[in-house]
């Protein structure tokens, strides 16, 4: 090789290289806001303290009490414990993003995990139901129903993935898109594409803004949260 074009390979080599390395740099990380040690990073949407039922431990069904969940010494998942505690909300906020998490369930327990603390995914023990409806596991509650969902036994994890876009707003603050839940994937199985959300479904904390919270809900059931991720889009 000439030494012109040996160089210009060099040259080309270290454009690609730095090319690679600003990709990786533009890529957005994921969030972790549980820390799997305690509450740091939430706050608690009821002030009272004897609702706040959340614990950090390991997530297991009651045996003895099948409606409750215990969370075991040594473990790292979030748990609500006990029905009307009260709901946990984030301090950090978020727009557009892709939302993973498990989620284990009490027999016969409801609760929800709202996107920005408005769109509400509903988290049910839906266990055998063949024709679910928007109220039961996965649906967008109020909105849409989930689209043939494996669903599983109280006590066991389910797996979500989500991929959010939020509503738009001009600069005068006029809303101009609504929020979108381009797909959801329960357990392996796509439930939900390109679902528009024209309005908060309930039990929202707040008006529409290009961003908000995560928020969970307790003052229904009990809920366990564990390997919850959130990857803003860029």
């Amino acid at each position: 090789m000439k030494p012109v074009a040996k160089l210009s390979a060099i040259v080309m080599m270290f454009v690609f290289a730095a090319a690679l390395v600003a990709a990786a740099e533009d890529a957005a990380k994921p969030v972790e806001p549980f820390n799997g040690k305690d509450l740091t990073g939430w706050k608690m949407r009821t002030a009272a303290p004897d609702r706040n039922q959340w614990k950090v431990g390991k997530a297991q069904l009651d045996e003895a009490k099948p409606a409750e969940l215990l969370a075991l010494p040594g473990g790292t998942d979030l748990v609500n414990t006990k029905p009307h505690s009260t709901d946990i909300i984030t301090e950090a906020e978020f727009g557009d993003c892709t939302v993973a998490c498990d989620v284990m369930m009490a027999k016969g327990s409801n609760s929800g995990l709202y996107l920005m603390g408005r769109y509400e995914i509903q988290l049910l023990d839906s266990f055998g139901k063949t024709n679910p409806g928007p109220g039961d596991m996965g649906g967008i509650y109020s909105a849409s129903a989930p689209k043939n969902p494996k669903y599983v036994k109280p006590g066991e994890w389910n797996t979500f993935e989500i991929v959010f876009q939020a509503p738009r707003f001009d600069a005068e603050g006029k809303k101009t898109a609504n929020a979108k839940f381009v797909k959801m994937v329960l357990n392996g199985a796509t439930i939900h594409e390109n679902v528009e959300v024209a309005k908060p479904t309930g039990g929202e904390i707040g008006k529409e803004a290009a961003k908000g919270p995560i928020m969970i809900q307790g003052d229904h059931g009990p809920v366990a949260i564990r390997n919850l991720k959130i990857t803003p889009a860029k």
